[in-house]
């Protein structure tokens, strides 16, 4: 990889990776961090690394830097585990994003990420897969999940609208 194809890579998926990151882990700062370490990571490896396969290097480095820091302050919170209860939504909202927010934010780490790369990012199942090391079954299981937990979650459509 060129200095000029590094270049070219922050044009094309800082945006990108910055809003895959922030809606995973809602904290502007943290995002801001994560693809930036993901940049130096980048940098630090751009002789190894293959312009070609670079969205997916900064993907894959983003998840696992996002996974170790929500692992780490897991283990520094002691006492606020969330519930996370298949309950029916009943709160009156006149959002539905807002509802759709909220939902997501209840998803399991896993299932919210790969979620967010299909349904927001667009990727395709095995590029997730690759991100998240996982095989691309394991990635339909995981939005499958995802997607039905929202559902419960969310109700009736027209109790929200």
């Amino acid at each position: 990889m060129t200095i000029s194809e590094y270049n070219s890579s922050i044009d094309l998926y800082s945006d990108r990776l910055y809003r895959f990151v922030l809606k995973s882990i809602k904290d502007v700062q943290r995002a801001e961090d994560i693809v930036q370490d993901s940049y130096e990571k980048l940098w630090k490896n751009v002789e190894n690394v293959n312009a070609e396969k670079v969205r997916s290097y900064l993907f894959t480095t983003a998840y696992h830097t996002m996974i170790d820091i929500i692992r780490k302050d897991k283990r520094s919170a002691f006492s606020e585990d969330l519930k996370l209860t298949e309950e029916s939504h009943e709160n009156n909202y006149s959002d539905l994003s807002e509802v759709l927010k909220e939902a997501v934010g209840k998803l399991p780490e896993i299932q919210r990420m790969v979620l967010l790369l299909r349904d927001y990012e667009g990727y395709s199942y095995q590029e997730i897969g690759e991100m998240a090391t996982l095989s691309e079954s394991q990635v339909k299981v995981y939005i499958y999940r995802a997607r039905v937990f929202l559902k419960k979650y969310i109700g009736n459509i027209e109790v929200v609208v």
